[in-house]
C-alpha cells in the first residue's frame, strides 16, 4: 500500500534493508525482466560516513535481495553535483567495488546523453538512461540543505538530469523544478538511508548518527515524513507543497501506516562533531539510543536557527539511565517519561520535540 511507511533501526544497513524488503514483497510488482535503476545520492565523493552519500551496504543489500527473487537486471545510476566527477564519487563511496561485487553496471548520468520533458508548462532535459528503466530505486540519504531545508527522495532526483539542468534549477528557485521533475520521473520505490545523516548540509561535515532505514512507495509521504524526523511540517519545504499539489503523492497523515520493526532497538554512537558537541550540552543523557538522541539533537539545530536555544529551562533528559525517574525538568522519549515535561515516543520526531520546548518557552516569556 502507497500509504505505509516501513522503518527499520539499527547499525547493519544491508540486513536492514532486507528485512524490510521482505515485509514490502516489492518482487510481486516487478516483472523478471524488468530493467531496474538503483539511483543513490553521491552529490560529491565521500563516503557514507560523512553524512553526505548513501551507504554503499545499504545498496548492496537491495542487489542481494533483488537477486534472490530473480530480478538481475539491475543498474546504478547517479550524477554528482557540478564540479565533482560522478567516476570519482563512485570510486570514492565504494561503488566501483560493489559493482565488481554483484556484476551490476554503473551509468554515469554526467556522461548520457538528454531528452526535453513536458510537465504542467515546464520543459525539463532528464538523462535518457533515467526514462529507459522499467522500475526505478531511489535511495536517498536523510539530510539537511541549506537552501531547501531538507533533501529526500524528490530532490534526489535532480541528479537524473544534466548539469545545465541543474543551474537553470537554480536560476529557477529549484522548488517548482524539483516538484515537476518528480511528475516526469516516476519513482516506484525509496529506500531512504537514514543511518548517518548532515544536519544542515548536503554535502556533509556534520552528520548525525539516527540508525534507521526507511522506505516507501510514495515519495512525497516519505518525505513528509522525514521532513518531521528532521524538526520541519511538510508545508515548510516549498517543493514539498508544489509535488502534493500536482498529484505527486500524498503527505503523511493520521490514515498513514507507519511500521516499525523493532522499536526496541538501541545502539552505541560514534564520535560527534563539534557542532554536535555544542549542542550537546543543553542535554543530560543517560545511555541513549542513537535513533532517540539523533532526533533530540536535530530538535536541538532548529531551536538554534529560531533563537530559543538559550531560552531553554535547565537541561534535557533522555536515555534509559532515567527509566522509572522522575523530575521537575523536561524528558524526551519513552524511558524520560517521567518528567514534569514529557516529548513521548520511542524515538520522538525532531518536530514533536521542537513544539514541547517551544510550548515551555511561550510559557515562560508569558510570565515576564
Amino acid at each position: 500500500m502507497s500509504n505505509r511507511i516501513y522503518v527499520n533501526y539499527g547499525q547493519d544497513p544491508g540486513r536492514m534493508v532486507q528485512e524490510i524488503l521482505t515485509h514490502m514483497q516489492i518482487e510481486r510488482s516487478i516483472p523478471e525482466n524488468a530493467l531496474i535503476g538503483i539511483k543513490p545520492n553521491l552529490v560529491v565523493a565521500k563516503p557514507s560516513t560523512s553524512g553526505a552519500t548513501t551507504s554503499p551496504a545499504l545498496v548492496g543489500g537491495i542487489i542481494e535481495y533483488l537477486k534472490a527473487k530473480g530480478r538481475n537486471n539491475i543498474v546504478i545510476l547517479e550524477s554528482s553535483w557540478i564540479g565533482e566527477r560522478t567516476s570519482r564519487a563512485f570510486e570514492v563511496c565504494g561503488y566501483n567495488e560493489l559493482a565488481l561485487k554483484y556484476g551490476v553496471q554503473l551509468i554515469d548520468l554526467q556522461r548520457d546523453s538528454c531528452t526535453a520533458h513536458q510537465a504542467g508548462g515546464m520543459e525539463i532535459a532528464v538523462c535518457d538512461a533515467v526514462t529507459r528503466l522499467d522500475y526505478l530505486i531511489n535511495v536517498p540519504v536523510l539530510k539537511g540543505h541549506c537552501q531547501t531545508k531538507i533533501t529526500c527522495a524528490l530532490k534526489n532526483l535532480k541528479g537524473c538530469i544534466p548539469n545545465s539542468e541543474k543551474r537553470r534549477f537554480h536560476t529557477m528557485g529549484l522548488h517548482k523544478p524539483i516538484a515537476y521533475l518528480n511528475k516526469i520521473i516516476r519513482t516506484d520505490l525509496v529506500i531512504v538511508d537514514g543511518i548517518m545523516g548532515d544536519l544542515d548540509f548536503e554535502e556533509g561535515g556534520n552528520p548525525v548518527q539516527m540508525d534507521m532505514v526507511l522506505a516507501g512507495r510514495d515519495p512525497v509521504l516519505v518525505d513528509s515524513y522525514v521532513a518531521g524526523l528532521l524538526g520541519y511540517a511538510p508545508e515548510e519545504i516549498g517543493y514539498l507543497r508544489i509535488a502534493e499539489s500536482i498529484g505527486v503523492g500524498s503527505f503523511v497523515d493520521e490514515s498513514t501506516e507507519v511500521i516499525e520493526l523493532n522499536k526496541e532497538y538501541s545502539g552505541m554512537r560514534g564520535a560527534p562533531t563539534r557542532k554536535i558537541e555544542r549542542l550537546a550540552q543543553y542535554v543530560d543523557e543517560k545511555d541513549a539510543c542513537s535513533a532517540c538522541y539523533g532526533s533530540l539533537i536535530r530538535a536541538l539545530a532548529r531551536l538554534d536557527e529560531q533563537g530559543l536555544l538559550g531560552q531553554i529551562p535547565g537541561k534535557i533528559h533522555i536515555g534509559q539511565g532515567y527509566r522509572g525517574k522522575s523530575g521537575t525538568g523536561i524528558g524526551v522519549g519513552a524511558c524520560a517519561r517521567g518528567f514534569a515535561v514529557s516529548v513521548r515516543g520511542c524515538p520522538p520526531t525532531a518536530r514533536e520535540i521542537i513544539e514541547a520546548i517551544a510550548r515551555i518557552v511561550q510559557q515562560q516569556t508569558n510570565l515576564y
